[in-house]
């Protein structure tokens, strides 16, 4: 197990070499920018949706567990901003890094596989009207989620099982990189050819067919104002397009690492495999924040796009200004009143 430990960490340490760089400033300025944003919009928008669930609203009921989602994610940013602070260097240990790991590529999986459901779930109920009511009920919805996030989970255990994050771990040695140990496991790199396959290349598919016959829909119905179809194309196109800005860079690089894996030879520190690694870890690492950034555009993206979620927004938002105008009336005619209490 020593030796393992040690062939492991030396390989690590010569194979990419992750040095201070302003990468680790741009990252973390990513990090920060997705925390702040993400942590208002997310807070913002978590009271309305919890309205639209308990009306049962099956929409609101998706959209509440992409926030919890969201929400875990987020908790688990400043460890991300404290590590680029440190320059690649997670003085934390190795169980904290597993945990922000595991919270990281399980949020990704489950806002994936959630944006599929709702993808889903709005083609069904503007192609199929009629025969979706009997089948659109909150424990429909509810076992979906609870579905997704079983089986995300799941398999990201088995990732950190596999993953050998303990043995590459080496803080003595200056080896204290949390989720960037080079060369990869082979378990490892056969798990980010599932995970591009099924956790994107499948939903993009679906996304893509979903939001497909929801045009072709509602671009041939004449009941619909021209509004509306204006707020399904949008909808449509920015749910496509924000998938395939935070997901796809990310997941092309993870294929094209996992392919050049087992096509070259990985066990020299100078071959290919590692000169190809140490070219492409900028690039890597760009776009794994990049697909942080979901946090952010998901309530933005559907809860203020949904009709109800967005009336219970303005809603909130009146029942505030109304509260500060009866406090500002209150504090107004009480300056003018003489005080009894000091009488």
């Amino acid at each position: 197990m020593n030796a393992s430990s040690t062939a492991t960490t030396q390989n690590s340490t010569e194979c990419v070499d992750i040095g201070a760089s302003f990468i680790s400033d741009l990252l973390m300025t990513v990090y920060i920018l997705a925390f702040i944003f993400g942590l208002i919009f997310n807070v913002l928008t978590l009271g309305p949706i919890y309205q639209q669930v308990r009306r049962q609203n099956v929409l609101g009921i998706f959209l509440l567990n992409l926030s919890l989602s969201d929400m875990l994610f987020l908790f688990t940013i400043p460890l991300w901003i404290y590590y680029y602070q440190k320059d690649h260097h997670w003085k934390l240990g190795v169980l904290s890094c597993s945990v922000a790991g595991f919270f990281y590529y399980s949020n990704m999986y489950i806002s994936i596989y959630l944006l599929c459901c709702i993808s889903v779930d709005r083609c069904l109920v503007v192609t199929y009207p009629l025969r979706s009511k009997t089948h659109r009920t909150s424990r429909y919805a509810w076992v979906q989620c609870a579905f997704v996030y079983v089986v995300v989970v799941v398999l990201h255990i088995m990732v950190l099982y596999y993953d050998n994050l303990t043995y590459a771990f080496d803080e003595a040695n200056d080896n204290d990189r949390c989720y960037e140990t080079y060369p990869m496991q082979r378990p490892v790199a056969l798990f980010n050819l599932l995970r591009v396959g099924i956790g994107f290349l499948l939903p993009l598919l679906v996304l893509a067919v979903s939001y497909w016959r929801v045009l072709a829909t509602v671009g041939q119905s004449p009941g619909l104002s021209a509004q509306a179809k204006r707020k399904v194309r949008m909808l449509s196109f920015g749910v496509i397009g924000i998938f395939s800005i935070c997901y796809a860079p990310y997941h092309i690089l993870l294929l094209a690492r996992s392919l050049v894996f087992y096509q070259s030879d990985n066990t020299k520190p100078d071959g290919s495999y590692c000169q190809f690694e140490q070219k492409m870890h900028f690039y890597f690492s760009c776009t794994l924040a990049l697909s942080s950034l979901n946090c952010v555009v998901d309530p933005v993206l559907y809860a203020l796009v949904s009709n109800g979620v967005q009336e219970e927004v303005k809603l909130c938002f009146k029942r505030y200004k109304r509260t500060q105008t009866e406090d500002f009336v209150l504090t107004a005619s009480s300056r003018g009143k003489p005080n009894s209490n000091l009488i």
